[in-house]
């Protein structure tokens, strides 16, 4: 069990760092097309050689393509919540969001029970994710963008669009190798981007003053979910997800630390309070 603990956090701490580069780059659309292009490129032929020397079912077909939808949906709410939120402020509420709707819908839906644990982390998570928000009696509408609405709420359908993906790549992955499905999550992801980008004409401005940050980006973007993806073949979804979250604290002291973002103490300690949810719900919930 070890080794699949050891990748999850790895993805988290992987992720934390591509999305602080995505939150320094000029055009966001244009950072994130350019850092899945280079991965994409070079998984194409192992997609085409994996899917014609193992043909698989209608069905099978049909969840990757659902797959490819949901990448894109993702990629381009990503890249219009990074332009309105800071990343200490709607990192947490993105990652968090899906750990907090699974239980609530089992519960609500599915006739499941929550343990004492289970409800003090969604209290955890739900209290990080308001004052994260900003949202108070007192807040008035010519307050500054960080008391903006609007960002959490794209933070939210972010966090939704990341339980959906997650989900159908897990039955995906009883078809496909981790490998394959990375290039197939890849295609939808710069589909998702590719209207937005050839819009801007920025993609040669983006890569001029953040060639190094791009190179990176493109290793640790792919990297993070590959990882989260051999993870997953080694140990039960629902024991490993929670731990990749550990990203929220490490993104949060990003933001504080090198993009100089405000509210540094609330959003540190909001964003170890959300993780601290997450450990609740998803080792003794």
């Amino acid at each position: 069990m070890l080794l699949p603990i050891l990748l999850v956090i790895a993805s988290g701490m992987a992720h934390a760092v591509w999305s602080m580069f995505t939150k320094k780059s000029r055009n966001k659309s244009v950072f994130l097309w350019s850092i899945m292009m280079v991965a994409t490129i070079v998984l194409l032929p192992v997609l085409i050689i994996e899917l014609w020397q193992n043909p698989m079912n209608a069905s099978s077909y049909v969840l990757l393509l659902l797959s490819v939808i949901l990448q894109a949906i993702y990629s381009w709410l990503l890249s219009k919540t990074y332009e309105l939120g800071d990343l200490s402020q709607i990192y947490p509420i993105m990652r968090g969001t899906s750990t907090l709707l699974v239980p609530i819908i089992g519960v609500l839906f599915l006739s499941e029970s929550l343990s004492i644990f289970g409800w003090v982390g969604i209290i955890c998570m739900l209290s990080g994710f308001v004052v994260l928000s900003g949202i108070s009696p007192r807040t008035k509408q010519a307050n500054s963008q960080i008391h903006s609405k609007k960002p959490v709420l794209m933070a939210l359908c972010v966090g939704l669009c990341t339980t959906c993906y997650v989900f159908v790549d897990k039955l995906n992955l009883q078809h496909i190798s981790p490998i394959a499905l990375l290039e197939v999550t890849n295609i939808g992801f710069v589909l998702g981007l590719t209207p937005a980008v050839l819009a801007s004409r920025k993609i040669w401005d983006e890569i001029k003053h953040n060639k190094p940050t791009i190179i990176i980006g493109s290793i640790l973007n792919p990297g993070s979910y590959l990882l989260f993806l051999f993870a997953m073949q080694q140990a039960p979804m629902a024991h490993i997800s929670p731990l990749r979250e550990i990203g929220t604290v490490f993104a949060t002291f990003l933001g504080i630390l090198l993009l100089k973002e405000q509210q540094g103490l609330k959003r540190i300690c909001c964003s170890v309070v959300i993780f601290l949810g997450i450990l609740l719900i998803g080792i003794w919930g």
